[in-house]
């Protein structure tokens, strides 16, 4: 089983799709790195020999933050607009969306579940 950066790749997957389970590494990032190890990307990645899993490893540990390494980096940039109160960190604080969506509707992802509100009753006429 082929583990790069602490993750356990999928072994059935082809080496350009099993490179993106690792967070920080997408389809074209993937690409790259497989071109740069001179690597077939149709090749499964139970098929990788040890030479080129070393490869692959050494290319991402030298060219890339992955994983636990980006992750706090992120957390680290949301933390400093939190800190500095900009418009962007306002928006982390509320849990609304940062980049200018609508909010009228949509936004579920980051607003959560709907929380009704009852409508005004209307006046009876007598």
């Amino acid at each position: 089983m082929a583990r790069i950066a602490g993750i356990d790749l999928p072994k059935n997957k082809r080496g350009e799709i099993g490179l993106t389970y690792i967070y920080g590494i997408g389809p074209s990032t993937a690409k790259y790195i497989l071109d740069k190890a001179s690597i077939d990307v149709n090749k499964k990645v139970h098929e990788w020999n040890d030479d080129e899993l070393t490869a692959i490893r050494n290319i991402i540990t030298n060219e890339f933050k992955v994983e636990g390494q980006l992750r706090s980096e992120v957390q680290m940039s949301i933390k400093r607009l939190l800190d500095i109160a900009c418009y962007r960190g306002l928006r982390h604080r509320k849990g609304l969306p940062v980049r200018g969506q609508r909010t009228r509707t949509n936004s579920r992802t980051r607003k959560g579940k709907r929380k009704t509100v009852a409508g005004k009753k209307k006046a009876t006429k007598k």
